[in-house]
């Protein structure tokens, strides 16, 4: 139950979701390209728009990313004795069913998901990452410098000391928001969500195993982590359109990222071409092809090591995805140092781009706003805890002049992983995409010992 977040949408059908979704990206960029809507794109970017708009989709009950047929799941539990007068909601369900044991397996029938972030993440995600680093120069990623890594771990730091700076907080103003005993003590469901946020989905499952919150805590964690996340990836979006004033208020000399941003851009434009549909199916069998050969290498690492080095999971390398885009990014590395590079010239990025964006939709379309009024105290604890991994981020930006970018990134390579770091990478230029990911992956090693710290000082913040 801790996946469904809604009821049964007004379209279940992936195929009519994902044109509409294509619909809207069409809408959005022939707009952006209009000159009557020029000024309303210098303020709020498109990539915004196209993360934000499926979020209202699914706020309004249009899809949904996974839902119940809540009359039948009421009827089943009705027919197995269960009295469920009054229940209305679904968190309403939701709690029946955590209170009472339910056993989720009579429901199962009647709960459902979308596909579209599964195959947006596990086959478009790799592919773009291996098609906008098919072109990536290397030595002007590493002259990059040491700033990158520093606003990564100010990131990490960020969550790790926001998360029992916040329950100390509300243990100090209100107790009982962070309170709670054994299974449903808050701080144990907490440590998903620093799981969640240093890493990602791996080191969330490892927290809780780890630290064994309630499935009903659990389950609203979840809802926590999405929304509290999604609001900060969709402010960073929002900076995205305003880096040149960020960056002169931090003082930063952004000149590497732009110098990057330059020859990427000079190289794809000394070797352009119009594309013949033969360089479309390449470029598209490059980046299938390799991921195809990602995944039987995630296939094959994932449960050798999990039955070989169990004790390795504790650095996410059990994971699947992890495996995934470490080897579309690897093939993307190599192949860079091959004539497979030239592609660029035929639009192998603006492929990768189309797929980035996509994802972004597949995304977007997870968000129900209006789920921070299911939970609004905990919310706030999120909302708290994420203001303080911002404030720590702002002032060591500011302190040694990083420039945005590498805030944008740092941060969302810990909150949102491989997922969204290469997202908020290429919303300033595709070229920028595989930093985000080389960033994304070390925050899956470090993502469950940080967590683990964090849980333990949230214990000890709760009291």
């Amino acid at each position: 139950m801790e996946s469904i977040v809604s009821k049964t949408p007004l379209i279940t059908n992936d195929a009519i979701v994902f044109g509409l979704l294509m619909g809207l990206l069409m809408l959005i960029f022939y707009t952006a390209r209009h000159p009557r809507f020029r000024r309303f794109y210098s303020i709020i970017p498109s990539l915004l728009l196209c993360y934000f708009l499926p979020s209202l989709f699914n706020t309004l009950g249009i899809i949904s990313p996974a839902w119940i047929e809540f009359e039948k799941a009421l009827s089943v539990l009705t027919e197995n004795g269960y009295d469920v007068a009054g229940i209305t909601t679904l968190h309403g369900l939701k709690e029946f069913v955590s209170n009472n044991e339910v056993n989720v397996e009579m429901l199962r029938p009647f709960m459902h998901k979308s596909n579209l972030y599964f195959v947006a993440s596990r086959f478009l995600l790799p592919a773009s990452l291996i098609l906008l680093t098919l072109s990536i120069n290397l030595k002007e990623v590493f002259k990059l410098g040491p700033k990158a890594l520093i606003m990564f771990f100010t990131a990490t730091v960020g969550v790790l000391i926001g998360g029992p700076i916040a329950v100390w907080i509300f243990s100090m103003v209100s107790p009982e928001v962070v309170g709670g005993a054994g299974p449903d003590a808050v701080w144990r469901g907490l440590t998903t969500i620093a799981g969640s946020w240093i890493g990602g989905g791996a080191n969330q499952a490892a927290m809780f195993e780890i630290f064994e919150p309630s499935s009903k805590l659990y389950s609203i964690m979840i809802t926590v982590d999405v929304i509290v996340a999604e609001i900060w990836m969709a402010f960073l979006l929002l900076g995205v359109g305003k880096a040149d004033s960020i960056d002169r208020f931090f003082k930063a000399d952004a000149s590497a990222v732009t110098n990057l941003k330059n020859k990427m851009q000079a190289f794809s434009d000394k070797i352009a071409r119009i594309p013949s549909f033969t360089d479309m199916m390449i470029i598209l069998g490059i980046g299938f092809g390799f991921t195809g050969l990602a995944h039987i290498i995630g296939d094959f690492m994932s449960p050798f090591i999990a039955e070989n080095f169990p004790g390795l999971a504790r650095f996410s390398l059990t994971s699947k995805f992890f495996w995934l885009i470490v080897a579309a990014t690897t093939f993307g590395l190599i192949a860079s140092f091959t004539k497979m590079r030239n592609y660029e010239g035929a639009g192998a990025s603006k492929v990768g781009s189309v797929f980035i964006y996509i994802l972004v939709a597949t995304i977007g379309m997870k968000m129900n706003i209006l789920e921070i009024f299911s939970n609004p105290s905990l919310f706030l604890v999120g909302l708290t805890w994420m203001a303080i991994h911002v404030l720590l981020l702002f002032i060591v930006a500011k302190l040694i002049k990083a420039p945005y970018f590498f805030l944008a990134v740092g941060s969302k390579a810990n909150i949102g992983g491989a997922a969204s770091a290469p997202v908020v990478a290429a919303a300033f230029h595709p070229a920028l995409a595989p930093v985000g990911v080389l960033l994304a992956v070390l925050g899956y090693a470090l993502g469950t010992y940080a967590a683990w710290m964090c849980g333990i000082l949230m214990q000890v913040a709760s009291g």
